[in-house]
């Protein structure tokens, strides 16, 4: 019997060729009326993009090990990279497709799973399924919400978000933890009575946002490279100094102002037609 496999050829790289991990990486772009393709990463952004990765996988480590008050601030880290990122990437002219998948995967873990996770360890615990079920509704609303607007980036007005934006509601749950770990909320027989269906409504509610077709202003129109009056750095100074004076209530008050302005907004339209 012919063995049809002895005919076989199979193309085989050198061994040394395996070592270069970032030449696997490959990407076809087009500059001006051809295309290139382009072997590697860029270093830069994607080091802020790991920035986010790992702050949203320590916010979960730590609330693991039940210090809350250092999760919410690694979340509230993982939002200073992930806006840092995108801004580097344009100011370099270093944009890659691959910086924008690796982007949106750190933000699922950052601002879907990483909040989820550490506002059930918080509190929705004591809550059994209906805690878990909350949390879920979160993280799925992130994943959703992530997907849609990668799906929508290239038509979407740049001036508004469709649905409050992942690292928006992220914020939200960081915040209320940071307030109740500053307040020693720790401990199922430390929480407020009715504090954890509080928290849990505010979860299902935020992970419901994010999927809405509700308007959110970006803020994406503000020209940071432009110049402004002289009385706009004072203020930027007296912002800070505000928030340094009780940081977690000035920030959740904040996140939640952001949360809530959309649907007001909406429904304020909708009510003077």
């Amino acid at each position: 019997m012919r063995d049809d496999t002895e005919n076989t050829t199979v193309d085989q790289e050198p061994v040394g060729s395996l070592l270069p991990v970032g030449e696997y990486v490959e990407e076809e772009l087009v500059e001006g009326n051809r295309k290139v393709r382009r072997r590697g990463i860029y270093l830069l952004p994607n080091l802020f993009t790991t920035g986010t990765l790992f702050s949203g996988f320590y916010a979960v480590v730590a609330a693991m090990n039940g210090d809350f008050e250092k999760a919410a601030v690694a979340i509230f880290a993982a939002m200073f990279f992930d806006a840092m990122d995108g801004r580097v990437a344009r100011l370099t002219n270093t944009q890659s497709e691959f910086g924008v998948q690796y982007d949106s995967l750190s933000d699922m873990v950052a601002f879907g799973v990483a909040p989820g996770l550490v506002v059930f360890s918080w509190t929705l615990s004591s809550l059994g399924k209906v805690g878990w079920a909350l949390a879920f509704i979160y993280t799925a609303g992130a994943a959703l919400r992530l997907a849609r607007f990668n799906t929508q980036v290239a038509t979407a007005d740049k001036r508004f978000f469709s649905g409050l934006a992942s690292p928006a509601a992220a914020a939200v749950l960081a915040s209320t933890v940071w307030v109740g770990a500053d307040a020693a909320w720790v401990g199922e027989s430390q929480l407020p009575l009715g504090l954890p269906w509080v928290v849990g409504l505010l979860t299902g509610l935020t992970g419901v946002l994010m999927i809405t077709n509700i308007p959110y202003h970006s803020f994406k129109g503000i020209d940071f490279k432009g110049r402004v009056p002289f009385v706009v750095f004072p203020l930027i100074v007296l912002a800070l100094a505000v928030v340094m004076v009780d940081a977690p209530k000035i920030l959740m008050l904040v996140a939640l102002a952001y949360a809530f302005s959309g649907p007001l907004a909406y429904a304020w339209g909708r009510a003077r037609r």
